[in-house]
């Protein structure tokens, strides 16, 4: 623009002015907004993950949020109802004791009879008590051969056919592995996060060559006798009042395309009274998974925001629940540019202190603590995003965590209706997450066969993580008696219902 085209009148060289102000202005705040989605961006990748949480003497120039203390449970609750709080022991920093449960090898350290002569009358000195110490030891895992003998019989004095003990039974007809060996190799897998090359390094060490393809050949196997098991605990997990649900990316190799392509596994996480955790493989994100999975569910939904639930929820059946926790996350990166998120930061911490002492509540004094603390809270909250919702930038970070959070305002907010529900969704992405960490180990699974494989056994040792079960012990039980198992009595094997088969006396 050259001085020509500007405007002589003072007035309108003042709105012009202001103008150029006001357009100054939103490039400024879109550069920083591009700035801190960048530093974002590159602490993503590059640094560490830093806590979500925020100090209150974070919040530069904020009045500080003095949380009050939440009243007790009533007195006159039934005794037998309120669950009494396990507190964690935290550990010191002494030695810790070693379990009592681990067996215990006895060593005897004796003196040579010449140390124990008596040094004033000669005598050999008796034993007459002890000073015990432990130290805790383990024996490295080592490849064994089991050698079945089937002891023939025969009558000496007749010529009637020879009699022989049974075959026994073999997880797979003909295969080399026990049923040991399989859960190991699996849970290693799936639940150490071990790929089956670096199994096949380990088994080597032992000088025991199991090519990676042998043991992806047996997890098929084994996924394949469990799948009936994960069938029944997708059916009574369908029971659930309330559901949570998460899904992650998996890579899937694809030769055709000389690439991988990119599939999802998806986590549903069961209620309290259907306490399973089933895991569902999709060639894609599309909305077909979770309503396929969920088919003709009822009840309340715990989830992100995608879209493809959308349908779900049309339903009338199916009650969305949001997660707060996502809500968080969004004024947690706005912060960086605008330092009015941390106002919002400090009455969401103010509504999680809530959470922290109902946790372990009955769910009808959660909802009760919940009335009386967790709503004029919220209120806050709705008053706060009202205020502020005209005075940002849509585009910019704060913008878009204000509008993420009034258009799932009624689901967020639809917690306070029921104490069963949760503030937020960490259920299922804590679930969700040693999928996380075993793709960046073994990378891609072979096909989609391979995928529902996966998902098959993540069900079965997430459900017995949950149920503080060792997996390895309960798939070797299981895989041991399943071929015999009466099918109509499938649901025994289920990690929630499962009890070991009764060590037979040596």
């Amino acid at each position: 623009m050259t001085r020509i085209a500007l405007p002589t009148d003072i007035e309108a060289l003042k709105d012009f002015a202001l103008v150029q102000y006001q357009c100054a202005q939103q490039e400024r705040q879109r550069a920083e907004s591009f700035k801190a989605k960048l530093e974002t961006l590159e602490a993503s990748v590059f640094g560490r993950h830093a806590s979500e949480k925020l100090h209150r003497e974070q919040a530069s120039g904020q009045q500080v949020l003095e949380f009050v203390d939440l009243p007790h449970p009533p007195q006159e609750a039934p005794p037998a109802e309120p669950v009494v709080k396990d507190e964690k022991k935290k550990h010191g920093g002494g030695r810790s004791r070693i379990p009592d449960h681990l067996p215990r090898q006895r060593i005897e350290h004796t003196l040579p009879e010449e140390q124990r002569k008596c040094p004033d009358c000669g005598e050999t000195m008796q034993p007459f008590g002890e000073e015990t110490s432990e130290q805790l030891a383990r024996i490295t895992a080592r490849t064994f051969v089991k050698q079945h003998a089937r002891i023939k019989y025969a009558c000496k004095k007749c010529e009637c056919a020879p009699k022989i003990a049974d075959v026994p039974n073999k997880v797979i007809d003909k295969g080399l592995a026990d049923a040991g060996l399989l859960a190991e190799i699996a849970v290693q897998k799936f639940g150490d996060h071990l790929p089956l090359y670096r199994q096949e390094q380990i088994f080597a060490r032992d000088g025991v060559h199991i090519p990676r393809s042998t043991q992806c050949a047996w997890m098929g196997v084994v996924a394949q006798l469990c799948e009936p098991i994960v069938k029944w605990m997708k059916i009574d997990l369908l029971k659930s009042r309330k559901l949570h649900t998460d899904d992650t990316v998996i890579r899937v190799q694809d030769p055709g395309a000389h690439k991988a392509k990119i599939a999802r596994l998806w986590v549903y996480v069961g209620d309290g009274d259907h306490p399973h955790t089933v895991f569902d493989y999709t060639r894609s994100r599309s909305r077909d998974g979770p309503v396929n999975f969920l088919g003709n569910y009822s009840g309340y939904l715990q989830a992100d925001a995608f879209g493809g639930y959308d349908v779900i929820y049309s339903g009338k059946t199916v009650i969305e629940v949001a997660c707060w926790a996502h809500a968080r996350r969004k004024f947690f990166e706005a912060r960086e540019s605008d330092a009015r998120a941390d106002e919002m930061l400090l009455l969401i911490a103010e509504m999680y202190a809530v959470e922290k002492e109902i946790r372990d509540f009955q769910p009808h004094l959660r909802w009760e603590v919940r009335q009386l603390k967790t709503v004029p809270i919220l209120n806050r909250i709705a008053s706060w995003l009202e205020q502020h919702a005209s005075g940002v930038l849509p585009k910019s970070d704060l913008g878009a965590a204000i509008r993420y959070a009034r258009n799932q305002w009624r689901a967020l907010t639809r917690f306070i209706e029921d104490g069963v529900l949760e503030a937020d969704n960490n259920i299922a992405e804590n679930a969700v997450r040693p999928v996380v960490l075993g793709r960046k180990n073994y990378l891609f699974v072979g096909n989609d066969a391979g995928g529902k494989r996966a998902a098959i056994l993540y069900s079965l040792i997430e459900s017995c993580k949950r149920h503080g079960i060792n997996p390895v012990a309960y798939l070797t039980d299981v895989l041991t008696r399943i071929s015999t198992h009466p099918a109509a009595q499938v649901s025994d094997l289920a990690p929630a219902h499962w009890k070991p088969t009764p060590t037979a006396p040596v």
